[in-house]
C-alpha cells in the first residue's frame, strides 16, 4: 500500500508540472478538486516541486519557473551541484535516524531527498528548513533549537540553542561551510560558530556538504577541525590529490559527478 501511495504521489506531481507548463498558473483549490485530494496534500506537492526547481509558489497556487532563470547556466550549474551533493549525502541516512540539519542553502537541498525516509527525527536551527520539513508527506518529527535569531546566518544561535542540543543525542549532523582549509578543517565567515561545535559534539557522525570551489578561500575562523568530521561530500571539482590530503586526516571523502 505504501509503495502504491508513493507511486500515486510521483504521478500526481509529474502531472502538476506538465499541466503548469501548459496553463501557466494553477491554484491549490483547482488541483485538489482535480486529483480528489486535500489542499494540504497539494501544498506539500508544490513545496517539494519548488525545492526541486520545477515551479514557483504563489499565494494560493503556483506558476512556472521563469525561462530566463531556467536558462541561466551559472545558476543551473550551482543548483545541479547542490542537488548531486544532497543526493549522495542523503544516501547515508537510514530510516528512524535522528539527524541535525544546519542552516544553509546546500544543506537545505537535502529536504526533497528525505521524502522517502521513514521515522526520522530532525532538529534544525533554521526556520526555512523547519517550514520545508513540515511540508514533507512522510512528516518527520521536527525539533527546533530555539535561541537568538542571527540575521547574518538566518538561523538561531546562542546559549539557549546550545543547551537545547545538549538535551539530545543524534546519529548524524549535516552541515555546510564557507571554506575548506586542507590543514585545519572547515572555515566560516560567521563569528558565531560555537553552535556548530555543539552540533558536532552531540552527533555520532558529522557529514559536511560542500562545493569544491570553496577550497582555498582565505577565511580566519575555523568552524570544525577535521578531527570532528566523519565524511565530506563534495563534487568532482575537488582534485584527487586534495581529497587524498583530507582523507589522511581520517575523513571519508565522497566526490560526486555533476
Amino acid at each position: 500500500m505504501k509503495e502504491m501511495n508513493k507511486r500515486n504521489t510521483q504521478q500526481r506531481r509529474h502531472l502538476i508540472v506538465s499541466q503548469l507548463q501548459q496553463q501557466g498558473e494553477l491554484s491549490v483549490e483547482q488541483l485538489a478538486e482535480q486529483f480528489h485530494t486535500s489542499e494540504v496534500t497539494i501544498r506539500k506537492d508544490l513545496t517539494v516541486l519548488e525545492q526541486a526547481g520545477l515551479l514557483l509558489r504563489r499565494y494560493g497556487g503556483a506558476v512556472p519557473v521563469p525561462q530566463d532563470f531556467v536558462s541561466d547556466s551559472s545558476l543551473e550549474k550551482v543548483s545541479k551541484r547542490k542537488l548531486a551533493i544532497a543526493k549522495a549525502a542523503a544516501s547515508l541516512i537510514k530510516d528512524h535516524y535522528r539527524i541535525i540539519i544546519d542552516s544553509g542553502r546546500t544543506t537545505a537541498a537535502l529536504l526533497p531527498e528525505l521524502a522517502n525516509k521513514r521515522g526520522l527525527v530532525v532538529m534544525t536551527n533554521s526556520l526555512a528548513i523547519a517550514n520545508a520539513l513540515r511540508e514533507l508527506e512522510n512528516e518527520p518529527t521536527l525539533l527546533m533549537t530555539g535561541g537568538t535569531w542571527d540575521p547574518q546566518s538566518e538561523a538561531f544561535q546562542g546559549q539557549l540553542a546550545e543547551q537545547m542540543l545538549r538535551n539530545y543525542d543524534f546519529d548524524q549532523l549535516f552541515i555546510g561551510a564557507d571554506g575548506i582549509d586542507l590543514a585545519r578543517g572547515t572555515t566560516t565567515y560567521n563569528e558565531l560558530y560555537s553552535l556548530s561545535r555543539v552540533m558536532a559534539e552531540v552527533a555520532r557522525e558529522v557529514i559536511v556538504m560542500l562545493e569544491s570551489d570553496k577550497l582555498g578561500r582565505k577565511i580566519h575562523n575555523l568552524e570544525l577541525p577535521w578531527s570532528m568530521i566523519k565524511v565530506l561530500v563534495t563534487d568532482e571539482g575537488l582534485a584527487a590529490a586534495d581529497a587524498a590530503k583530507i582523507e589522511q586526516q581520517g575523513v571519508k571523502v565522497i566526490r560526486v559527478a555533476v
